[in-house]
This record gives structure tokens, sequence and C-alpha cells, in this order.
């Protein structure tokens, strides 16, 4: 029974999917705004924001702080968990093209779209007047995963989910 449940989700997320991944015939414009964003999930950016304001102090210091510790935390926890479930990326499981380069060979859960919601977490906990433009960047920077067929959408809320989990266990809530 719960196989069925899974494969019933699994070919729920692959048909979102092929409806959501741009194609080789999207504008170019679109296709590089996409590439950008999904490089605010990336780990030059994701690691350099949250090393940058260490030197500021204040808020920014603690936000700074906050996003490296659930961002290292939260990045264990997605190798572990695709080295573990080991599913395929879309471009190995559909007629799909990437877009941009895939990191590695596994698809779920998505460390960018993981990545980018611990560091919005992170500094959303000490400037929350600021948490729905982080909280809406880090969404957008999932949806880029989908858009550039690198993720199913069920890599990306795995992801975001996990960065939420991480982000909760450490304020002990």
């Amino acid at each position: 029974m719960a196989e069925s449940i899974l494969a019933r989700i699994g070919r729920g997320d692959r048909a979102l999917f092929l409806r959501l991944a741009l194609q080789e015939e999207t504008p170019v414009r679109t296709r590089q705004l996409w590439r950008t964003l999904t490089h605010l999930g990336g780990a030059r950016f994701t690691i350099g924001v949250s090393l940058a304001p260490l030197a500021i102090g204040g808020a920014w210091r603690d936000g700074a702080l906050r996003a490296l510790t659930i961002l290292v935390i939260s990045h264990v926890l997605v190798q572990l968990v695709k080295r573990t479930v080991g599913r395929p990326r879309p471009s190995r499981g559909t007629s799909c093209d990437t877009l941009i380069a895939e990191p590695d060979r596994f698809s779920f859960p998505s460390g960018h779209a993981a990545a980018a919601m611990s560091v919005a977490l992170g500094y959303a906990a000490v400037v929350p007047s600021l948490a729905p433009l982080y909280a809406t960047l880090a969404v957008i920077v999932g949806f880029s995963r989908v858009a550039l067929a690198v993720h199913y959408p069920g890599d990306v809320l795995a992801g975001q989910g996990l960065a939420v989990l991480t982000a909760l266990a450490l304020s002990g809530g």
C-alpha cells in the first residue's frame, strides 16, 4: 500500500515537473534570468552572504551566524538523504534536458533550495520585517531548480523542508 502511495506521488511529481520545466525553445533571456536566480542558492553565494556580515556585528552578525549554522547542518542532512535515497535527476528519467549544469547525479532533496531557505531563515530570525522578502527569494530559488530541469518539485519542497526543520530544531521549537 505504501509503495502505491509513493508511486502516485512520484508520478504526480514528474507530471508537475514536465509542466513547469523550461524547454530549449524558451526565450534566451528567460533562461538567463532563471540561471542567474538559481545561483542565489549556490555554495558561493550562500556561504558568502553567511560569512561576510560576521565582521559587521549587531543583528547582521547574529543573522549570519544563524544562517551559517542552519546552512551547514541542513547541507549535511541533504547530502545524507541524497546518498541514501539516490533519486536520479529529471534528465535521467524524463525527456527534458537540463538548462544548467547538474552539480551531481542525485536529485532528492534539492541542496540549492535548502541552502537558499537556510540563509533566508537565518536572517529572518533577526530581521523579522524582512522575512517575507527573504522567504520569497528562497521560494524563487527553489522554483528555479525545477524551471531549469535539474530537480522535481518534490525535491525542492524536501530541501526547503529540511532547512525549516533545522531552523526549528535550533530555535528549540
